[in-house]
């Protein structure tokens, strides 16, 4: 994975973490990103959610609406990525 690290991302990071709850994170993200923007990362991570639980391809293409181009990436990134994705459902998971 290329590193990301820059003092622009912190910031950003930072202004995320301070949002408080979901409202504030629909005021935020719908000044900073475009709708499409928006429905491509949650379409990513409910592609993430189904692969995680075992689904095929063919299933989280039906259920995420994702291609079969972005499915194979969230896969790769849940197999070889950071942990981002197993992180954010692990915590989900306990919630």
């Amino acid at each position: 994975m290329a590193d990301l690290h820059s003092e622009s991302l912190d910031r950003l990071f930072r202004a995320v973490l301070s949002l408080r709850d979901t409202d504030e994170c629909y005021r935020f993200f719908e000044d900073i990103c475009t709708v499409k923007e928006l429905s491509s990362i949650a379409q990513r991570l409910d592609a993430a959610r189904a692969l995680h639980r075992g689904m095929v391809y063919s299933e989280v293409e039906k259920e995420s609406g994702a291609s079969s181009a972005t499915i194979s990436r969230v896969n790769r990134c849940l197999q070889y990525g950071s942990g981002g994705y197993a992180l954010v459902l692990e915590r989900e998971k306990d919630e």
